[in-house]
């Protein structure tokens, strides 16, 4: 039956749908957004690849945004990717509008540029035949889509072409390939693009020498990461604490935590700009935890405190779960009552991870007590340790148990604001599994009234297995909350 249950979980799942007037004006700019890149698309199927094309695309009527931009994208991407290419390109200079990441990602799948990344050079050779006026812009907008795309050797033969076509490579352009080259972890070529620059009049900024840490640091190269301090300083460029973070980051993953220590409190010392933050001492605490010194990883609190600096939930967690993993369950509650003082994080927050911290060894008993505990104090718990909890109790086979508690939750706070679709997901299935048609019915009327939707197929293998019980009624509730 559990097994059963399980695949109920991992199969059903709802939507929440429901008409307001922000859904309104989303369906209103993208009917905007469809005219627009329906203007768009039909010049780009004239197969108009002169040198005329861009200027043409400046002339089309609509709005450029993102919605248009994908549009455009998904329809030339099965035949016409250079078209499509030339199109993002030249949205990409538009002093109104410019990609975000999540475009560029969407560009790179649609056209597949991983896997093609030929089309990168091809759409180059476009522009020399055309004669079409390639300027640095030009050249960044497909620099970002290398690195998107996470092509180091494509990108530096990018760079190389930016001379012949008359442009100039600046710091930002290199950048990006020594960003990749790091990331690679072919540091070498990294640090002959950074020396090459001196020999271009060009300077390493800030990200460069970040890049550059972070690099060295991921292949091991501790002392040459190092060196870059010195390097810095001989060019003017005073350390920021985000370099000094990337340095000590690498010596926590690489499991030095005594000259990690050290280097913080270089960083204490130095103060000012170069100050440990609150990212620098969870850094610092997760690395503790990783090697099972939780107890030791609580003594950063009051020193990031005392340094100014509060802990964030993810500092909270990483604590909690650490200690959880240790079996030190009281020092968990302990840190919970003491960071909630504090202030920077709820209280809610902190023992909603530590219910979901002690499910996650299995310590089911004192999850749901912590649960239990918060409704009790009037203390919502997030959408995750609602999920988790309802799952585990639905998988022992309590569905009825998980009802209660659902209604317990109903009661207390009137609105659920924290649960998701997957709550009701999981409490559904587990009331059927279980035949509590009962409660089903309730959760169903539930889910319509607050605008929840179930999807199919799944949805249909329930209602036709309530109309066999002879549930017509449920059937035609449940039906009712289908997409």
């Amino acid at each position: 039956m559990l097994m059963a249950v399980h695949s109920i979980f991992r199969f059903i799942s709802m939507s929440y749908g429901f008409r307001n007037p922000a859904y309104i004006i989303t369906q209103k700019r993208m009917l905007g957004s469809t005219s627009a890149a329906d203007n768009y698309w039909n010049l780009l199927q004239k197969n108009d690849s002169g040198s005329s094309l861009e200027r043409n695309l400046g002339k089309t009527n609509g709005k450029l945004d993102a919605l248009c931009v994908e549009d455009v994208l998904r329809r030339c991407s099965s035949d016409r990717a250079i078209l499509g290419l030339r199109f993002f390109i030249w949205a990409g200079l538009q002093s109104y509008y410019r990609h975000s990441s999540l475009m560029y990602n969407k560009a790179c799948l649609l056209f597949e540029i991983d896997r093609k990344p030929q089309l990168l050079n091809d759409v180059l050779e476009v522009y020399r035949i055309c004669g079409s006026l390639v300027t640095v812009k030009v050249f960044k907008v497909i620099l970002n889509l290398s690195r998107e795309a996470k092509l180091a050797e494509e990108a530096l033969g990018v760079l190389r072409k930016m001379g012949e076509f008359n442009c100039r490579p600046d710091t930002s352009s290199y950048n990006v390939v020594i960003r990749l080259f790091s990331e690679k972890g072919d540091m070498d070529v990294a640090l002959g693009l950074m020396k090459e620059m001196a020999l271009i009049d060009l300077y390493p900024d800030m990200l460069t020498y970040i890049e550059m840490i972070k690099g060295f640091c991921n292949v091991g190269r501790f002392e040459e990461a190092c060196g870059l301090f010195k390097v810095m300083h001989s060019h003017g460029c005073v350390p920021s604490v985000v370099a000094w973070s990337a340095l000590l980051d690498g010596f926590c993953r690489a499991g030095n935590l005594e000259r990690a220590l050290e280097l913080l409190g270089e960083m204490e010392k130095v103060g000012s700009d170069c100050s440990p933050n609150t990212v620098t001492y969870t850094s610092v605490i997760q690395s503790f935890c990783e090697k099972r010194r939780p107890t030791e990883a609580l003594g950063f609190l009051d020193r990031m405190v005392a340094h100014g600096c509060r802990p964030n939930r993810v500092t909270i967690s990483t604590l909690i779960k650490g200690l959880c993993v240790e079996g030190c369950i009281e020092e968990a509650y302990n840190l919970v009552d003491k960071v909630v003082v504090y202030g920077s994080v709820s209280s809610a927050t902190c023992y909603s991870s530590l219910v979901v911290c002690l499910l996650r060894i299995k310590n089911i008993e004192e999850a749901e007590k912590v649960f239990r505990r918060m409704l009790n104090n009037g203390v919502q718990p997030d959408g995750l340790a609602c999920n988790c909890v309802m799952k585990e109790i639905c998988l022992e086979g309590r569905a009825l148990d998980g009802f209660g508690l659902y209604c317990e939750m109903e009661k207390k706070f009137n609105s659920l604001d924290s649960v998701d679709s997957d709550f009701y997901s999981v409490l559904l299935a587990g009331l059927f599994q279980e035949s509590h048609l009962v409660q089903v019915a309730e959760v169903v009327n539930a889910m319509i009234k607050k605008g929840f939707r179930l999807k199919t197929p799944h949805l249909d293998v329930m209602v036709e297995c309530l109309e066999k019980s002879g549930q017509k009624e449920l059937a035609v509730h449940l039906a009712t909350v289908g997409t």
